[in-house]
């Protein structure tokens, strides 16, 4: 089996050529760095990359073999919560992030894993939330640099 070792530097590619093949993965599956992985043309490969690291929608990878690989986030359930007022947007982002959940953030909704404890917590503090299948790409938390670990400066007396 062909191993996968390679995280190529990120392109501004903005579509997947037809010809290219692609890995798609839930958000799970993306954070595992080592992982027997099945590509979408239903050859396997062993994912071989460097401990911490997260795999991105879009990102490319290189087998052993030279092929290169893109990642796709894979659809799942999860729950959309929307608003058009930017305070309850920022309210519920906070009481989210307090819980520690994974979250998508853009710029009138928010997107968790689908829970039905936390949306009815996210009505009640006044939005819309729905239910859907779609990719899931968080945030990658403050300390993250690239997916790659976490790099922060420790300040103090010597």
């Amino acid at each position: 089996m062909l191993e996968i070792h390679d995280r190529l530097p990120h392109s501004n590619a903005p579509d997947v050529d037809p010809a290219e093949i692609t890995l798609t993965l839930a958000f799970d599956a993306r954070q595992r760095s080592r992982q027997r992985v099945v590509l979408d043309d239903g050859t396997e490969r062993a994912l071989l990359l460097p401990r911490g690291t997260t795999l991105r929608d879009g990102d490319r990878l290189r087998d052993a073999g030279g092929m290169i690989v893109r990642v796709r986030a894979a659809p799942e359930t999860v729950s959309v919560a929307c608003t058009a007022d930017r305070h309850l947007l920022v309210r519920a982002a906070y009481h989210l992030g307090n819980r520690h959940v994974p979250l998508q953030i853009d710029t009138d909704s928010l997107r968790y894993r689908h829970d039905h404890v936390l949306d009815a917590m996210v009505e009640g503090l006044g939005l819309t939330v729905r239910c859907e299948q779609a990719p899931f790409e968080p945030e990658s938390g403050a300390y993250a640099t690239g997916g790659h670990g976490h790099a922060h400066t420790h300040h103090g007396a010597a």
